[in-house]
């Protein structure tokens, strides 16, 4: 029995620090969420924070699933394609978008690591790609332009909201929101009129 209540603690504990880096990098940004001052939020040193996680980029991974997770809850988007109909996705998507601009410590960490992610080894490689796969999944229910498939279409939102981060992170005037939710408008099909 020692062994579950253990277990359930070392759970809680994960949990509790994913929730207290979260708010770490959302405030103090990505430079200042050490693994040092991470681990000063939730009462534990570097060493005892990284039993908890096999390296620092495992701790950040795992913070960026931890976000999609309160993106879900609070905005209505991914993980939960299969309850997505394409309004909701849309909504749900310039929703996350326009809060993004208010954590821009969650942003370049999640610009940071999907560069780095690009690797195979890396921790956030498998994350990354089960996220776009999510997140194009989510978007092909959304009706595309003729011209376009539904991959494509998609892929050309997942590349256009991917972008904007970075361009966001360069110039905070940028509203990614608006430009992302024009794009979906203007890409919408259009019923034809007939005189």
């Amino acid at each position: 029995m020692a062994q579950r209540g253990s277990y359930a603690k070392g759970v809680a504990k994960r949990e509790e620090i994913l929730e207290r880096a979260l708010d770490v990098i959302a405030t103090e940004g990505y430079s200042g969420a050490s693994v040092k001052r991470i681990a000063e939020a939730v009462g534990l040193s570097q060493a005892g924070l990284l039993h908890y996680f096999d390296s620092k980029e495992e701790l950040f991974t795992e913070v960026l699933r931890k976000r999609d997770e309160h993106d879900a809850q609070h905005f209505g988007v991914l993980p939960d394609v299969a309850e997505t109909d394409s309004e909701k996705a849309r909504a749900g998507f310039v929703r996350v978008i326009r809060h993004n601009a208010d954590v821009p410590g969650l942003v370049e960490l999640f610009s940071r690591l999907a560069v780095e992610a690009a690797h195979p080894d890396h921790p956030a490689h498998a994350y990354f790609v089960e996220r776009g796969t999510a997140l194009r999944e989510a978007f092909a229910l959304t009706p595309a332009p003729e011209t376009l498939s539904p991959d494509v279409f998609a892929r050309i939102l997942q590349a256009v909201a991917d972008g904007l981060q970075l361009q966001w992170l360069l110039d905070p005037t940028i509203d990614m929101a608006e430009i992302v939710d024009q794009l979906f408008a203007a890409l919408q099909p259009r019923e034809s009129s007939t005189r």
